[in-house]
């Protein structure tokens, strides 16, 4: 499906409603800076619960409730308790604008959070900006969504751009005759993947790998085999697919492993992220070798990390390996928000966004989070994740003491 040149019809609000929410549009929304006692805090909430983002978008379900009963147990939000309300965007930029809309003007919601995506989140901040409502997010770091100069949008996690990094900073630093002579680039043209392909290809390059293949595949593409015949062809011995979700990746194994060609190195800017809705779909023994980049993983030792982890077993079972890095981000926002609450002493959205604006330095199950004058996390670190066996781990930055040696040459399909 069409992922950016869907049209939503817009479910449950008009468009003369439409019209008039938007008429509505003032900062006087976000005048209501306290709450009786007694009255919960409603935080507004946008999620892909369907449509093409929906894995993504239940994990950060998750996560935002998970966040919500741990913050509840302790008294909620300056004696207030946390009551979400979520509501379903099908993955769709129009319905998403809509959702805010009718959350912020008609539900009355104190605060709001962002949605999955950067295709998502850019409309969302842009519509909850003209009720002066600060947005904070977890999964929208494009370079193109903080280019807009939007001053109420901040993302707890890693800038896109940066998240290959460590992946070819590790290719690069190979002695000769252990590293690759060749690379193939292949990416969907998301504003998520894409800028991360520039970076890595840079640093790659300047170490004198080949470029044997570089490739851009429109987002509505949804046979990916002759890309992926094409990718096997050149037989590179190191593919980067740019990503976003496992049916993306689990299309491209498939089709190399019926060309019979297996890459020294895989890594997908996501997918390999899932947990067992990565491993379950292409098979564990095909999982074992993969790559991914990411700011978390399930056995992380950041404060709070290993807390939220028991939490989210005891509540929907799994390991530590098979939670989503999905739900720790959406964790993320809802603990930046706790501390811009309790530091700014209610719930007056001008008075957040100033202070998350102020170089403050919070704190994440992800690590800590200081945002520049966009609203970017420069502080988030970037890691790579490979699949071992049954085990997700951290393989990169290799000079970080909890790294596991990387698995390289990855084992051939199966195996």
């Amino acid at each position: 499906m069409n992922r950016k040149g869907r049209n939503f019809r817009a479910l449950g609000v008009t468009s003369v409603a439409l019209a008039s929410l938007a008429m509505m549009a003032t900062s006087s929304g976000a005048s209501s800076s306290t709450i009786a006692k007694g009255k919960p805090v409603t935080i507004g909430i946008s999620l892909s619960l369907s449509g093409d983002f929906s894995g993504d978008g239940s994990a950060f379900k998750q996560g935002y409730e998970l966040w919500r009963d741990t913050v509840n147990k302790t008294g909620g939000l300056l004696g207030h308790k946390v009551k979400l309300d979520i509501v379903s965007d099908a993955s769709s930029p129009t319905q998403v604008v809509t959702n805010y809309q009718k959350l912020i003007s008609l539900d009355h919601v104190n605060l709001t959070v962002g949605p999955f995506s950067s295709l998502l989140s850019l409309p969302a901040a842009r519509a909850v900006a003209r009720y002066g409502y600060a947005m904070v997010e977890g999964a929208g770091g494009a370079p193109s969504v903080f280019q807009a100069g939007l001053t109420n949008l901040f993302d707890v996690s890693m800038p896109v751009k940066d998240a290959l990094v460590p992946f070819a900073t590790w290719i690069a630093s190979l002695p000769a005759n252990k590293r690759p002579k060749s690379v193939a680039y292949v990416t969907t043209n998301d504003a998520f993947t894409e800028p991360q392909i520039p970076v890595a290809k840079k640093i790659i390059s300047a170490a004198g790998v080949k470029t044997a293949y570089y490739s851009v595949f429109p987002a509505e593409t949804t046979d990916y085999t002759p890309i992926a015949d094409a990718v096997a062809a050149v037989k590179a011995q190191v593919v980067v697919l740019g990503s976003v979700d496992v049916p993306t990746v689990s299309a491209f194994m498939q089709a190399f492993e019926q060309a019979h060609y297996s890459p020294e190195a895989f890594i997908a800017t996501g997918g390999p992220d899932q947990g067992t809705a990565f491993s379950s779909v292409v098979g564990i023994k095909n999982a074992d070798g993969m790559m991914v980049p990411n700011a978390w993983y399930g056995s992380a030792t950041t404060p709070g990390s290993a807390a939220m982890v028991a939490a989210y077993i005891k509540k929907y079972g799994g390991t530590a390996a098979t939670v989503s890095a999905d739900v720790a981000e959406a964790y993320s926002v809802g603990q930046v928000i706790d501390q811009a609450v309790t530091a700014t002493k209610g719930f007056d959205n001008a008075k957040i966004i100033k202070y998350l604006h102020s170089g403050v330095t919070l704190s994440s199950v992800q690590g800590p989070v200081k945002f520049d004058k966009l609203g970017e996390n420069n502080q988030a670190t970037a890691f790579t994740f490979q699949w071992q066996g049954k085990n997700f781990v951290e393989v990169n930055p290799t000079s970080n003491k909890a790294a596991k040696p990387i698995l390289f040459p990855k084992p051939v399909w199966g195996k």
